[in-house]
């Protein structure tokens, strides 16, 4: 019985989809996670948008051109896609799949209407939306990018609005004024999901048949 003690919440990885407004701080926040919970397995999306600077191919994105990326989807080659702000983002399917049939637990960084497009065809994982502390604060965010004309800081804004009224698609909800924070709370979610009855029923009627 030890074996099956320690494999019991691992025979399939958790599905952890993290989204909210743009300049929320959901890479920051993903960053962060990557160091401190090193066995949790980040999914880099691809997008049709150009590299920020310091940003890495593979590693932040896979930047794509339109074709690239509509050959993509005429191919079934992503998980899920959406336009944001006049470029598009997707999620590579293979990829996720496997990890997860591996038994680690992956995390999606993804923008909303991409989430809720996730959970149509995953249901079972876990939906996390990150809040800014405040619609001000979110705006000096975007800002202090200096990335983003006033025109697209006003656009991004207006998406933010939008965007915040479908949280209660979401399993759960996250201020981020604290990086730290926000990591501490997203792991505690996730070690609480693996002891879901639910996630672990399965194995146990495995266990109580065995034994018969």
């Amino acid at each position: 019985m030890t074996s099956n003690t320690n494999t019991l919440d691992r025979d399939r990885g958790i599905l952890i989809v993290l989204s909210g407004p743009s300049g929320v701080g959901k890479g920051t926040v993903c960053a962060a996670l990557r160091k401190s919970s090193p066995d949790l397995v980040y999914s880099v999306s691809a997008t049709t948008r150009d590299p920020r600077q310091g940003e890495i191919e593979g590693v932040n994105y896979f930047f794509k051109t339109r074709d690239q990326f509509q050959h993509m989807i005429d191919n079934d080659e992503v998980l899920e896609w959406a336009q944001y702000v006049d470029n598009f983002y997707g999620t590579p399917k293979r990829f996720v799949e496997d990890t997860l049939r591996s038994g680690k637990d992956v995390i999606l960084e993804i923008e909303v209407q991409g989430a809720l497009k996730v959970k149509q065809k995953f249901p079972e994982g876990v939906f996390i939306f990150l809040l800014p502390p405040s619609l001000n604060e979110l705006q000096n965010r975007i800002v202090t990018r200096g990335t983003e004309s006033d025109e697209s800081i006003r656009s991004r804004m207006t998406v933010a609005v939008d965007e915040i009224r479908l949280m209660d698609h979401y399993d759960y909800a996250i201020v981020n004024d604290r990086v730290e924070t926000a990591c501490s709370k997203i792991q505690s979610i996730l070690i609480a999901e693996h002891c879901k009855r639910e996630r672990m029923y399965p194995k146990i009627v495995q266990w109580i048949n065995e034994v018969k």
